[in-house]
């Protein structure tokens, strides 16, 4: 058996294939955008924090319109959802292009732009992910979220770099532009696939909601959930980890305070956790054919947490001296940590919606996985509260220690009390 990358899925299902590759190439031309913008928004207010407002014009619109948008997913045709909502997206990426070639210099109108699109995504996302299981058998879930989840991490390493290439080969348009360009690669792939139409509970299953519309629907998916402690325990988990141990927004001062090279050392450290994800997912040949996969994800945030936890101790070896250059030891540990912890997450994830989407009946997965968005979504941002006020009181690498070994204990403490979760066999899924 081979340790390397399954590619069963992508031999197994001609429209799972080229969903893969439109998807994966229009994430790279998502991750120009997401960096040309913060760069716009900085050159035109020449303030942090207007930047800093970004995350917010993009996560209000996401948080709010995530529920509704996994409802709308299960209401209509799946195919139909995404390619109309990628629609819109794709006309967002064009509007940008065209108010950078127009230099319109408007902070509010890209706050405004950033929000349309966030909120796209909240539909779109959903979509996309429910769309998967109707394309491939259920044996080959791992393997495809694997696919997914390579690609995303490719786009996150690329994309940053590149953007900023474009931003100063040229100006904020070419990367607009190209992001719109690369974005019709998404449009043709759900173009190509089938109808999807919605799939209702049938009359022996009772306890299953049946199609409503609006809040209604939103409120029964969350009534469900409530009844599925397996799926619900996924979310869970991931909470744990992102809010008690997400270490992002510790990079910028860590570059400056600990490591030393600035700017140059926080791009490091952001590839080394994205980097550590595609290498999980390139040497996964064996992980995704695991049954008891509910353990695997333990396992991984524990490796996670103590992950990040190696991280705050190479900071507090180091010290916080300000040091004039990069103390390239000192990186090389710290980058070696963040590998470790991008792929035990990447690991995670992976399960975590395999568990989603296979104990899920088809006529709820849209909005679980619109539950799923909110969750992905908020995590990290509340990890960036609670480990940014970490930092404030205590110093970063305290943070990072702390964070890592609390996220550590509190899973080993839900873990306890939860053993059919960790009983969770993936050739007899339940939710």
């Amino acid at each position: 058996m081979s340790v390397l990358l399954d590619l069963s899925p992508l031999r197994a299902s001609a429209p799972f294939r080229r969903l893969w590759l439109g998807l994966g190439i229009s994430n790279l031309g998502t991750q120009l955008t997401v960096v040309a913008v913060g760069l716009e928004v900085y050159a035109i207010s020449g303030s942090t924090l207007a930047v800093g407002l970004l995350g917010i014009c993009a996560l209000v619109p996401l948080v709010a319109l995530g529920l509704y948008g996994g409802a709308l997913v299960d209401l209509y045709d799946r195919r139909r959802v995404a390619l109309i909502s990628s629609t819109g997206l794709w006309f967002v990426s064009i509007a940008l292009a065209v108010q950078a070639l127009l230099h319109a210099n408007s902070v509010p109108l890209l706050y405004a732009l950033v929000a349309v699109q966030s909120a796209g995504f909240a539909i779109n996302n959903p979509a996309r992910s429910a769309i998967i299981p109707r394309l491939i058998d259920a044996r080959l879930l791992p393997a495809a979220n694997v696919l997914q989840t390579i690609m995303w991490n490719v786009a996150l390493t690329v994309g940053p770099l590149l953007g900023a290439f474009l931003v100063a080969l040229a100006d904020f348009s070419l990367a607009y532009g190209i992001d719109a360009v690369l974005f019709t690669f998404a449009l043709w792939a759900l173009w190509r696939l089938p109808e999807l139409p919605p799939v209702t509970a049938g009359d022996e299953d009772a306890d299953r909601p049946r199609r409503t519309r609006g809040l209604t629907s939103v409120l029964e998916g969350l009534r469900y959930l409530a009844t599925r402690p397996n799926v619900r325990m996924t979310f869970v988990v991931d909470l744990i980890a992102m809010i008690f141990a997400m270490p992002r927004v510790l990079y910028p001062a860590v570059g400056v305070l600990f490591l030393g090279g600035g700017a140059t050392t926080t791009g490091v450290l952001n590839a080394a956790f994205a980097v550590g994800a595609v290498l999980a997912g390139l040497f996964s040949g064996r992980l995704v054919r695991i049954r008891r996969q509910a353990r695997v994800i333990g396992w991984a945030i524990t490796a996670f947490g103590l992950s990040v936890a190696g991280f705050g101790v190479v900071l507090t070896v180091v010290g916080r001296d300000r040091p004039p250059g990069p103390v390239l030891p000192a990186i090389v540990f710290a980058c070696l940590f963040l590998a470790a912890a991008g792929g035990s997450d990447a690991v995670s994830s992976v399960f975590r919606q395999t568990i989603l989407q296979s104990a899920t009946p088809d006529d709820m997965r849209g909005r679980l996985q619109g539950v799923f968005i909110v969750v992905v979504a908020g995590g990290p941002r509340l990890g960036d509260l609670v480990l940014g006020s970490e930092a404030t009181w205590w110093g970063e690498n305290w943070a990072a220690l702390v964070g890592g070994l609390t996220c550590v204990l509190l899973l080993g403490i839900v873990l306890a009390t939860q053993r059919r979760f960790l009983a969770y066999d993936a050739r007899h899924p339940e939710p």
